[in-house]
């Protein structure tokens, strides 16, 4: 074998060493804080299954995440890479000799295509190799491939109900976040919207953790209705309706309020009620994709008479199939019953989102990056009236530029206000000018589509 062959097995080996789907029993599983409440029901449902789990502490080793990369990554590769650095940090420092990190693995899952999520764990890993001993602090890493599987991390019996519960914590994590922005910019007192949702978010761990091994779903949906039905007693029926702000672009940035630099506080702070795109909405684009490419696969097989393929596709098709009804009921499920008691905004259909694309060939799902949401979800917006979009991403982010190019002419000929928020960590000096003249066109929008007249109540 030659050196340069040589060399390549090594690297391939540094990055994909201890990297992968392990048992997490009897170890302690660290969860990233994209999202601050879904993470932490995440890991009640982890605990509810006997699993050892915590979330890590976020934006407090970002210094370090900056230090062990280059800046050419992504934005929330070093905010993720700075947080379980500065977890091992701690760790050591509180446990000394005893600390040993072959008791925790590290969840951090990814994405095949062209994003740069797919290669966070990988670099990572190079950058973990690094420190003497951390070779044993295994990634455990989900990917889209098998729509985010869970298969291989715990006994196979366990596994599905996992799954189901886990993804019901992040359901009723999006209603939780929606039921926030659907109070805060009419809280009667300011300030208790934020106090009952941190007692909430501890309530639904208690739930997730208690009710999710025992497949309890009505008990955790039960609970969170009557945490909606609280939540609606804050509302100070005589403050009029605000223009309303969608918000679209990558999963971790719009979602990390530290690194978008609390982006939706600065938007009601001018005046704003605002949407964010969900967490479930990339996990049921995840199914919806493996669906979607197992039919074109059986079909293309079944055109070619390939019968080995056509079985594997067939496979494919109903698992995804089965994965795919199961979120869509079980979504739906959870909104039903929480929205007789107060207007939350519904999540977005996948499918509904891919004929709003095809109907007028604006883009194609064939490309399958965030931009089919992004553009899809902006489009939705302008159709249910929706008086902004904010489209927000690490900078360099290609699907989001790739969003960008498309809908920014679009919105200019529809007359609806949109701004493009890139961040990388740095505090630019026009960011909140460029916030004061997004929602001063918000308003007029609203006030021309509307006459200043409510669109809900």
């Amino acid at each position: 074998m030659s050196g340069i062959a040589v060399e390549n097995t090594r690297t391939f080996r540094a990055l994909t060493e201890n990297v992968g789907k392990y048992h997490v029993e009897k170890k302690t599983v660290l969860i990233p804080e994209m999202h601050r409440t879904a993470a932490r029901l995440f890991a009640a449902t982890f605990r509810s299954f006997a699993v050892g789990a915590k979330v890590l502490e976020t934006y407090k080793g970002v210094d370090l995440g900056k230090q062990y990369t280059s800046g050419k990554e992504c934005y929330p590769c070093q905010i993720t890479l700075g947080d379980i650095l500065h977890f091992v940090e701690e760790e050591r420092m509180r446990l000394g000799s005893m600390f040993n990190p072959k008791n925790y693995i590290y969840f951090l899952p990814e994405s095949d295509g062209p994003c740069r999520f797919g290669m966070y764990n990988k670099y990572q890993r190079i950058v973990l190799n690094s420190f003497r001993g951390l070779e044993g602090l295994k990634i455990v890493s989900p990917t889209t491939k098998d729509g985010y599987s869970l298969s291989g991390i715990m006994e196979q019996d366990k596994v599905l109900d996992f799954m189901k519960v886990g993804y019901l914590s992040m359901v009723a994590a999006d209603i939780l976040d929606r039921l926030t922005w659907r109070i805060r910019p009419y809280e009667k007192e300011k300030g208790t919207t934020d106090d009952f949702i941190d007692r909430a978010i501890r309530i639904m761990e208690g739930a997730f953790e208690t009710f999710g091994r025992e497949k309890k779903i009505k008990r955790i949906i039960g609970t969170l209705v009557e945490l909606v039905k609280e939540g609606k007693t804050l509302l100070d029926p005589n403050i009029p309706p605000k223009p309303r702000i969608g918000i679209v672009g990558e999963i971790f940035l719009r979602m990390h309020a530290r690194a978008n630099q609390d982006l939706i506080r600065l938007l009601e702070k001018q005046g704003a009620e605002v949407v964010n795109a969900s967490l479930a909405e990339w996990v049921n684009y995840v199914s919806y994709e493996g669906l979607r490419n197992a039919k074109k696969g059986f079909i293309s097989d079944l055109i070619q008479l390939k019968g080995g393929p056509m079985k594997f596709h067939l496979k494919q098709l109903l698992n995804f199939g089965a994965d795919h009804l199961y979120k869509g009921f079980r979504q739906k499920q959870a909104y039903r019953s929480v929205r007789p008691y107060i207007n939350l905004a519904y999540d977005h259909k996948v499918s509904h989102l891919e004929h709003i694309l095809t109907e007028d060939d604006i883009f194609s799902f064939d490309v399958s990056t965030e931009a089919c949401l992004s553009i899809s979800s902006i489009l939705e917006y302008v159709r249910i009236g929706y008086d902004g979009v904010v489209n927000v991403y690490p900078f360099t982010c290609m699907p989001s530029m790739t969003t960008s190019a498309i809908i920014k002419p679009m919105m200019n000929r529809l007359r609806l206000p949109y701004l493009d928020a890139p961040y990388d960590g740095s505090f630019q000096p026009g960011r909140e000018a460029a916030l004061r003249t997004f929602m001063y066109q918000a308003e007029q929008h609203f006030h021309r589509n509307n006459g200043g007249v409510g669109l809900h109540i």
